[in-house]
């Protein structure tokens, strides 16, 4: 196999080189010098061919497969989608106004041509696969670079009982065990090759890269059967009372989801902070380009990791922190620090208001 694999790479590289010299030898330039140069483009291949046969495997294939991964980024920034709406934009069946619609996508969604037509493109989001109009759509490297604005590296425990530590060392101190299956958004300037960084609470934690898989996410579309899902369990929930533990009485889930999304998100945050946290959400909500409710928000698929596991709801079971019930509460009834933000992060290379740890735009 690595014999058949150098030999492969020798004859690409004589190939290639063997076109330069071929095109050099009937250049008027390479005619008008002398026999030298040709005789120093052919021992110049010679040496590249020659080189290959002292090289390791891990370095033949790198080179060998390099070009294929560069065409292969490429055809992925030229084949992604993303929706450029000031409201959810209609996916239909057919490449047709008046044809049947089938889903929604909505702002920061993303997703992968199938087919283009005339001022119409066939793609696929998530489940979502219908006709979308070219002038709501972003495509090419636009689109590659606004899903790298608005999507998320997300880290997937892939072990039990494994320790999140509070620095990137087997010494330092233990935020929490995690299990298999959880999920967390990776923070990529503090990760390293041995540690994930990974937002915890408004914190650092700190998993062994052993014991995680990467993915870069970002949110994609609903068809109409998905959100129908969605909002006959809303309504069945937005019934039930949650009384958490202590003083704090929250009267319906909607408010029980965005404290315990602000706790998950900015537990170790200033309350201002926390308070931004919540209106984000809520100018999500008050905002067309987005689902109408808090959950759906909250819910929409590759935006709010803590929702990916289930921790939301654990925590909102256990008892939610005081500060983030009133955060919840306030940003609900419009207060917001943050102004129309419809976004954050953990400070980096993103402009934007700086609140703690977190820049909101």
């Amino acid at each position: 196999m690595e014999a058949k694999c150098r030999e492969s790479l020798r004859k690409i590289v004589a190939c290639v080189l063997g076109i330069v010299v071929f095109f050099g030898v009937f250049s008027n330039e390479v005619l008008a010098t002398n026999l030298t140069a040709i005789m120093s483009l052919n021992a110049g291949a010679a040496k590249v061919i020659d080189s290959i046969d002292d090289m390791s495997m891990e370095e033949v294939t790198k080179l060998a497969t390099s070009d294929d991964e560069e065409e292969a980024k490429e055809k992925e920034k030229y084949n992604m989608v993303m929706a450029k709406v000031s409201e959810s934009m209609n996916i239909r069946e057919l490449p047709d106004s008046s044809s049947e619609k089938v889903g929604l996508l909505y702002a920061d969604c993303g997703g992968t041509i199938l087919e283009e037509g005339d001022g119409w493109t066939k793609i696929q989001s998530g489940n979502l696969i219908g006709w979308a109009k070219n002038e709501y759509l972003v495509f090419g490297e636009d689109a590659y670079n606004l899903a790298q604005e608005v999507g998320i590296n997300q880290a997937t425990v892939c072990a039990n009982n494994l320790r999140m530590r509070k620095e990137p060392t087997t010494e330092s101190g233990i935020w929490k065990v995690v299990d298999n299956g959880e999920v967390f958004q990776a923070v990529d300037e503090y990760t390293t090759e041995e540690w994930i960084a990974v937002e915890y609470g408004g914190a650092l934690g700190y998993i062994s890269a052993e014991y995680v898989t990467m993915e870069f996410t970002i949110d994609h579309g609903e068809t109409l059967e998905e959100i129908k899902k969605r909002e006959e369990k809303e309504r069945k929930e937005l019934q039930k009372v949650i009384v958490s533990e202590g003083t704090s009485h929250i009267g319906t889930t909607d408010e029980m989801l965005l404290a315990a999304l602000i706790q998950c998100e900015a537990a170790n945050q200033p309350y201002e902070g926390q308070v931004a946290v919540g209106a984000v959400v809520v100018n999500r909500v008050n905002s067309s380009a987005y689902p109408n409710t808090i959950a759906g928000v909250i819910y929409a698929s590759g935006q709010f990791t803590p929702t990916k596991s289930g921790r939301v709801e654990t925590l909102a079971v256990k008892g939610v922190k005081d500060s983030c019930v009133q955060a919840a509460r306030a940003a609900m009834a419009g207060e917001s620090p943050v102004g129309g933000a419809l976004h954050f992060r953990r400070v980096g290379n993103r402009e934007g208001i700086v609140i703690g740890d977190h820049v909101f735009w």
